[in-house]
């Protein structure tokens, strides 16, 4: 059994041109003086990390770690969520996935796929430059529009969308097993990577990568009725990176999965705080100390209600209660009697 590292805050959601979200120096005061032990680290945003200097100078990187161990907290992982979502874009999505890259490769899916590749494989080489072992990103999506079809789907679409997904990850995964990096994909709606059966379908194609694994976060698997207590232990071997984040779903006559192309607030699954949802936050932890996981409790904080920096110092307290400190003996080693090989073959009646 292993004690949880934590707490920790993915910064994606605060990071902005307001003090103190403004800079790597002042964001990483401010998580500290929330109780955050550790950030994971949103390698797109600028205001916070160079991504070209992380992957080529190891100086660089040691700078930018030594500005947050000085603040109070240690840098977990780097996130390539929006860059990995474009190494595979149906093109029903362009226009609203054109955002997430760089100008220059607007408006030209196959410029931006590129883009998007040597992108992740920059955040591998920072990775290995700051000796982490477990990076986070999204698969992006071939298949997602055909989810839930009519007409229904030809023979051979998904099967054609997973083979060509597998083939425009291995080059990465490859890359991160240069780098001794675990390519971390967080199974999210959106994504084809979105529940395990998915992911089985992914890791078939890649030739069961040592590199290919999957971030937990519970908050996804409310809002699809997934067992997710169930999925910990079915996946404990390839679960390398946790989110910790909250979610309800209150289905109603009226609507339910799908959400009626409501807004956030009013949809029967909705993300929430941490511990104003339906996560078994108790049972989980208790399922990741017993599996031996070895990795961070990383909130990430979203929610339709409740202000950010309350999300924020709340989730710190949360998650810093809910981590399992494990035992180093059985709680009934009071009672040992003492015995050896004579003694038990006694008492079972061998002679």
């Amino acid at each position: 059994m292993k004690t949880i590292k934590g707490p920790a805050l993915f910064l994606a959601q605060y990071a902005s041109d307001e003090a103190p979200f403004s800079s790597w120096e002042s964001i990483t005061k401010w998580a500290a003086d929330c109780g955050y032990k550790g950030v994971q680290v949103p390698s797109w945003d600028a205001r916070l990390i160079d991504l070209s200097k992380a992957a080529d100078s190891k100086d660089y990187c040691d700078e930018f770690l030594g500005v947050a161990k000085e603040n109070g907290v240690e840098v977990t992982e780097l996130s390539t969520h929006l860059q990995g979502q474009l190494v595979a874009v149906h093109p029903a999505y362009d226009t609203a996935f054109d955002g997430f890259a760089e100008p220059m490769v607007h408006g030209n899916p196959e410029a931006r796929q590129k883009w998007a590749v040597d992108q992740v494989m920059l955040a591998l080489s920072a990775s290995k430059n700051m000796q982490m072992t477990d990076h986070v990103s999204f698969s992006g999506a071939l298949a997602w529009p055909y989810l839930y079809p009519w007409p229904q789907r030809p023979a051979g679409l998904v099967e054609t969308a997973f083979e060509e997904l597998a083939a425009r990850w291995r080059p990465i995964l490859d890359h991160a097993d240069e780098c001794g990096v675990n390519v971390c994909y967080e199974i999210h709606p959106g994504e084809d990577l979105h529940d395990g059966v998915t992911f089985e379908m992914f890791l078939q194609r890649v030739d069961d990568h040592p590199r290919c694994h999957m971030l937990f976060d519970p908050s996804h698997y409310v809002l699809q009725c997934l067992d997710y207590l169930d999925h910990i232990d079915i996946y404990k071997d390839r679960i390398k990176m946790f989110h910790v984040k909250d979610a309800e779903f209150n289905p109603t006559g009226r609507q339910g999965v799908y959400g009626g192309y409501q807004a956030w607030v009013d949809r029967a699954g909705r993300f929430r705080s941490l511990g104003d949802g339906q996560v078994d936050f108790g049972a989980i932890f208790s399922k990741m100390a017993a599996n031996d996981f070895d990795g961070w409790a990383v909130v990430e904080w979203e929610c339709c209600l409740k202000h950010p920096v309350d999300g924020a110092r709340e989730g710190a307290a949360f998650v810093q209660d809910h981590i399992i400190r494990v035992t180093e003996r059985a709680f009934d080693d009071f009672a040992d009697g003492g015995a050896d090989v004579k003694s038990n073959r006694e008492m079972l009646g061998i002679a």
